[in-house]
């Protein structure tokens, strides 16, 4: 089985996989992998993008001791989050990984090295001293983070002299390249010799969702190497990042290339980071000759048709299903949704991939006969993150009466290994169904820490949470007030009353007995919070109109199975 592997290893427990920056877990979590990861906007992994190079065809991989004075030593201690048990501090682990000068006390690395990081130190490759770091932007979606050190003074001093290393372009196929970083096997730097052998696009292994550009390359790869420069002329050509584990392939590594690279410098220029821009829309390949017909278009072997425009999404409202996409920016758009830039064909996203937040795009459109020019203003598409995975939070849950509950996303789903198949279509299709206009959060009882209170409960785990007394849950907040609050079913005040998604019988708790028996399993199981809730990114789109507001329960599609519960 395929697998990728970061190129910085922590707690990553999966079969075959490792990171590039060698760690020592004091308390690994296993995490379970999911099915198919569903993507906001689905790249063909047979892409070629444009092959840029500014580099001569007699290329040299060596290196100077100037550039490796500008390559540093990333060492990270991390809290790895307990999804499973969201009240536990979770484990400590320890790693390191590479890193290197861009600038005035600006160094790149991976997003992996430092996600999590609680404590995070720079060491030089001729200086044993430790320089205490902090994280100044991270880009999880597209695995890159720009650290400091802190002491400005220290920096000035231990740098003075040493040049940023300088940006080139992308290599061209089966030339040589350079690999420098800290890999395990030892203490001091590492240099090893490889060749470009493919242009394309994938999917970053430290989201598990995002796809962008990457470049294949045979040198040696290693945990520790993660963040680590890939030179070509004592240029930058590209970020060491990823892999392939265990007996799946030989010699296969990834590094992040300079398009990817450049759009994250440029992007925290202001500040901040805004993330990557998507259409969020779906596209279907128009190359049967009678389907063209059907929706008059010649056939000129142009246009693809749009099967989906998300609602949260930049061209949510603009374009409708059944549009044909003939352009992009100028760039004809080819029957199997590849454009032409340069000589080189690749696929349509490619244009979006270099847009900014609030940048635009001109389409062309065939719409009911007609050609129409749209502009459409692109953004971040934020229902898809409910897919990626979670770094630099904490895990937001409400404990009640040992009633666990918490929000719907991948390490949720994962840690708790989720095959309910009511929760797994509402994750897996959370964008596409836009689920999230009726419940920006799908909120799940994922544990039910026994009680005598409630051994009766323990088969309804991993089901939705549909209402509490009445109350419809639509974030985790609402579970928390609900609880808390004074809420109930008319004529059932004395009862807490929760209601599953596709559940008849609801799950009833006498109101005292609970709070008596919620103490009591809070020292029990020695748990010294019972939530822990923050607001989630989903509701930066309020405003936009495609949340359903409702605070109305739906009523029990068996009444009678109500009353049994009750009376049970």
């Amino acid at each position: 089985m395929k697998i990728l592997k970061l190129l910085f290893s922590r707690s990553l427990q999966l079969a075959g996989l490792f990171c590039a920056a060698l760690t020592i877990p004091v308390a690994a979590q296993q995490s379970v992998p999911l099915g198919p990861r569903l993507g906001a906007l689905p790249t063909p992994s047979t892409t070629t993008p444009p092959i840029e190079s500014t580099q001569s065809e007699d290329v040299q991989a060596d290196i100077s001791e100037v550039a490796l004075d500008a390559i540093v030593r990333v060492e990270v201690d991390t809290k790895q989050p307990n999804y499973r048990v969201p009240y536990n501090i979770g484990g400590m682990s320890s790693g390191n990984g590479t890193g290197f000068l861009v600038g005035p006390n600006k160094f790149l690395t991976n997003a992996h090295v430092v996600s999590n990081g609680r404590l995070i130190y720079i060491k030089k490759v001729s200086d044993p001293k430790p320089y205490k770091a902090r994280v100044v932007h991270v880009a999880h979606d597209c695995d890159l983070a720009m650290i400091e050190i802190e002491s400005e003074d220290e920096f000035a001093g231990a740098f003075s002299g040493i040049e940023p290393l300088f940006i080139g372009g992308i290599p061209k196929l089966n030339t040589t390249v350079v690999a420098v970083g800290y890999p395990i096997g030892g203490e001091r730097i590492s240099v090893t010799r490889g060749v470009v052998s493919r242009v394309d696009f994938r999917t970053y292994s430290h989201s598990g969702i995002d796809n962008h550009l990457t470049i294949q390359v045979d040198a040696a790869i290693n945990p520790g190497n993660s963040g680590g420069p890939i030179l070509q002329n004592n240029q930058v050509v590209g970020v060491a990042f990823q892999g392939y584990s265990g007996s799946v392939a030989q010699n296969t590594g990834y590094m992040i290339p300079v398009p990817v690279i450049e759009r994250f410098l440029k992007d925290v220029e202001d500040g901040s980071y805004d993330h990557y821009v998507d259409l969020a829309t779906s596209v279907l390949n128009i190359l049967n000759p009678a389907q063209r017909r059907a929706l008059g278009l010649p056939n000129d072997g142009i246009g693809v048709m749009v099967s989906e425009a998300d609602a949260a999404g930049s061209a949510g409202g603009i374009l409708k299903t059944k549009d044909v996409l003939l352009s992009i920016d100028g760039y004809s758009i080819a029957s199997d949704g590849f454009i032409e830039i340069e000589g080189e064909r690749v696929d349509l996203n490619e244009i979006i991939e270099r847009k900014y937040a609030a940048d635009t795009v001109d389409l062309e459109v065939w719409r009911d006969g007609q050609q129409e020019e749209i502009n459409i203003e692109l953004k971040r598409f934020i229902p898809y993150l409910i897919k990626a995975n979670q770094y630099d939070k904490q895990p937001n849950f409400v404990l009640f009466a040992g009633l666990q509950f918490q929000p719907m996303d991948r390490s949720v789903m994962s840690s708790h290994s989720i095959t309910n198949l009511r929760s797994r279509y509402h994750f897996n299709y959370f964008s596409q169904d836009e689920i999230y206009r009726e419940r920006p959060q799908v909120v799940i009882l994922t544990e039910v820490l026994p009680d005598s209170s409630n051994t009766h409960l323990q088969p309804f785990v991993q089901q939705i949470v549909d209402s509490i007394n009445g109350k419809k849950i639509r974030l985790l907040q609402d579970v928390y007030d609900a609880l808390n609050g004074e809420s109930a079913e008319e004529g059932r005040e004395d009862y807490h009353v929760i209601r599953l998604l596709g559940e008849g019988r609801p799950l009833v708790l006498k109101r005292d007995t609970a709070e008596e028996a919620h103490e009591r399993i809070m020292s029990k199981y020695n748990v010294s919070v019972d939530h822990f809730i923050e607001e989630p990114e989903i509701l930066e789109l309020e405003g936009v109109g495609i949340f359903e507001e409702s605070d109305e329960a739906s009523e029990s599609d068996d009444p009678e199975n109500d009353d049994a519960s009750e009376a049970a």
